[in-house]
């Protein structure tokens, strides 16, 4: 599974981009044949609350799934977005099974 972090508008850290892989790398707990993820970090309006925007793009055989989330911090929204993108990656699994 290959992991790819972008920032927009700001430098991440080596700490936010450590905690996003390890958020991250537990999606293939739900879904193993992921074939790469995309998380974008994105700033918005940097003088507001709740401006810290994280997409997260997953491409598995045949799909691509995708979820969005804005909060206070990133550990937040990838914490909302990793959560989402399992239900949807279970749900994807099932239709796969029902074929």
């Amino acid at each position: 599974m290959e992991i790819k972090i972008q920032s927009i508008h700001f430098d991440a850290t080596e700490k936010l981009q450590a905690f996003i892989e390890k958020k991250v790398a537990k999606l293939e707990k739900s879904f193993e044949d992921i074939q790469k993820v995309e998380v974008q970090c994105k700033l918005v309006k940097p003088a507001t609350a709740q401006n810290k925007e994280v997409s997260l793009s997953v491409a598995v055989p045949g799909n691509t799934l995708f979820v969005e989330k804005t909060s206070d911090t990133f550990e937040e929204s990838v914490d909302l977005c990793v959560d989402s993108m399992r239900s949807q990656l279970q749900k994807f699994k099932e239709k796969l099974r029902n074929r």
